[in-house]
């Protein structure tokens, strides 16, 4: 069969260092290929050569067998390859209907038209959106959800996925994969990046794994398995802690930091209460729409609660209300954002810029005004901390990879000493060997006497790390467990009855 697609020993190189080296890839009608690796292993950038985004500094990319140029997306979409992206393209000032027909200049001037058509159009997806809705008023599933539908407006013969369940919920993504069957069976051929592997095993046809830039394998799924798959990625075999499946012991709680009474904001929150304690994780789950992101941002003082009858929340005992972040910060409170391109970094900046602004913001620094020297030292200092990957740390944070920024965002949390951190969806998008680092990370700093609420919508993950499990539903908290006697079942069972 000949294939779709086909990448003839594409490299990409920046600044001389090689992002993609000599890779072979090929893609077959009717295919769902997944593409995995670590976290600056090469798999958006290879895509991304695929769909016009960066041009290939060597290689030949064939369509259909002949020869082809891909000079810009644009370019890419008209020969009926479409990318949805890891951190949505789309326009926040236009609503979901006028983003999905943005091309469609036939439908975009007739708002009333261009509303139903969006309605029918997403009612046949299953995808749960008003298409009269402003893109910036949505949620980071709900985004995700309006960039698969614009892909699949365009009637793509390819449409590539970077990591498009990463914001989706449960039910959400059983939609995804329905409708990824569905695109199958009319002939489509999907390339699929996820970190989530039992999805990649569940989905696909074959599997390619790239490490440091290079093809490791390509296989049909069926002969491989996680262990395979983990090796293959990282070098070694892993071992069952890293799954985390070994047994550990429970922290004990220390001093109570912080302590929340009836919070409430716009019915989003809605009486809630809770408490966090030095030295233990504590962890919260819930599905998106819960309220916990919510409740997390009051506290941090993203957000503001209601005026009258908001609750109180008691920092140390005592009673505090944020307008703004800025005194949290300067308290000893830190959020670290679900949303790392909105809300994590600034992308313009370097790695030591970005690390230096949360040194300042902190108050840490040891002088009042930028001191290059001493930018450069914490720099070094938290990118070896971390593991952070770059070119050097002069290179801009938006250039790295998504694992990469988000260690980078966590580093600008770390370096302002918390004494209570707030961690939101830490480990999205992020590979299993980070995923490691990370959640070590969070064990030292509990270790360390610091109090940790770790908010994630992935079930192992809260079970893994966390002392006491806070389950969200509806703006509450509903249901208070022991991190050493809850099991899947019950915590699920809480989040949804």
């Amino acid at each position: 069969m000949t294939p779709l697609i086909e990448l003839r020993d594409g490299t990409k190189s920046y600044r001389g260092v090689h992002a993609v080296k000599d890779v072979n890839f090929d893609l077959l009608p009717g295919e769902v290929h997944a593409l995995l690796g670590e976290n600056g292993a090469g798999k958006s950038t290879l895509t991304k050569m695929i769909a016009g985004v960066v041009d290939p500094t060597a290689g030949e990319i064939y369509l259909e067998g002949k020869r082809v140029e891909m000079r810009s997306p644009a370019d890419a979409l008209s020969r009926g390859i479409a990318m949805v992206y890891q951190e949505t393209s789309l326009v926040p000032s236009l609503s979901v209907a006028q983003n999905i027909y943005l091309t469609d200049q036939q439908h975009f001037h007739r708002l009333r038209g261009l509303y139903i058509a969006g309605q029918q159009f997403l009612q046949s997806l299953n995808f749960n959106v008003d298409p009269t809705a402003l893109v910036q008023s949505l949620g980071a599933g709900q985004k995700q959800m309006v960039e698969i539908a614009r892909a699949v407006h365009h009637q793509a013969k390819v449409i590539i996925f970077d990591e498009p369940t990463a914001t989706l919920t449960p039910e959400e993504k059983h939609q995804f994969f329905s409708l990824v069957k569905r695109l199958r069976l009319r002939g489509v051929s999907i390339v699929f990046i996820s970190h989530a592997l039992e999805e990649a095993l569940a989905i696909s046809d074959r599997i390619t794994i790239l490490r440091d830039g290079e093809l490791v394998l390509t296989a049909p799924t069926a002969e491989l398995d996680r262990e395979k798959i983990v090796q293959a990625m990282v070098g070694r075999a892993l071992t069952e802690e890293l799954y985390g499946t070994a047994e550990r012991d429970i922290r004990k709680p220390g001093k109570k930091i912080l302590s929340v009474q009836n919070l409430s904001m716009n019915n989003i929150v809605r009486n809630t209460s809770f408490s966090v304690f030095a030295g233990q994780v504590t962890g919260m789950f819930g599905l998106i729409g819960s309220g916990r992101t919510e409740a997390a941002k009051i506290i941090a003082g993203v957000d503001k609660r209601d005026f009258f009858h908001g609750g109180q929340i008691r920092l140390d005992g005592q009673p505090v209300r944020y307008r703004v972040p800025r005194p949290a910060v300067k308290d000893g409170i830190i959020y670290v954002t679900e949303d790392r391109k909105q809300e994590g970094f600034f992308e313009t900046m370097s790695i030591s810029e970005n690390l230096y602004m949360g040194a300042l913001a902190g108050g840490v620094t040891k002088s009042k005004t930028v001191n290059m020297r001493e930018m450069k030292e914490i720099a070094q200092t938290w990118t070896e901390a971390l593991s952070v990957r770059a070119i050097n740390n002069d290179a801009r944070v938006i250039e790295l990879s998504g694992g990469n920024q988000q260690k980078v965002v966590i580093a600008k949390a770390l370096v302002q000493k918390p004494r209570l951190i707030i961690f939101d969806e830490p480990t999205r998008g992020v590979d299993v060997g980070a995923i490691a680092e990370i959640h070590q990370l969070i064990h030292q700093l509990a270790e360390d006497g610091v109090a940790v609420l770790m908010i994630s919508s992935y079930l192992p993950e809260v079970m893994k790390i966390s002392d006491r499990i806070l389950v969200c539903r509806q703006g509450r908290i509903v249901e208070e467990l022991d991190g050493s006697e809850a099991d899947e079942a019950m915590i699920m069972y809480a989040a949804v009855h």
